[in-house]
């Protein structure tokens, strides 16, 4: 009545649990770029979120770490807070502006095509 449990491994389920995962690999679609390989406008909106907030950390942590030094508790934080919301500001345009650039050669480009 006691049978002997083998450590090896049975070579008839590894070959039937090999073939269902290379099913299944097959029929599971990887995830789809956009068309163009450009990134998406979600993708760019969280760029412009963390230029935006990266901005007002830089400025707040060099403003903070300026009024320790001088001991101004919270002179030089704000004015730096304000300077780097103002860099966030400026490079979160740039970013847009280069956005719209690139979407106004791609409706070009696809004008000329047809």
């Amino acid at each position: 009545m006691s049978e002997e449990v083998s450590e090896e491994p049975d070579p008839e389920r590894l070959a039937a649990l090999e073939k269902r995962l290379s099913q299944l690999k097959k029929t599971e679609e990887a995830p789809k770029r956009a068309a163009d390989g450009e990134f998406r406008m979600a993708d760019m909106a969280w760029r412009m979120v963390i230029e935006l907030v990266s901005g007002l950390g830089i400025g707040f942590g060099i403003g903070y770490g300026l009024d320790a030094v001088f001991g101004t508790q919270p002179f030089l934080m704000l004015i730096f807070v304000f300077l780097g919301l103002a860099a966030g500001v400026k490079v979160m345009l740039r970013s847009a502006a280069d956005l719209t650039k690139a979407q106004a050669a791609a409706a070009a480009a696809g004008k000329e095509g047809k």
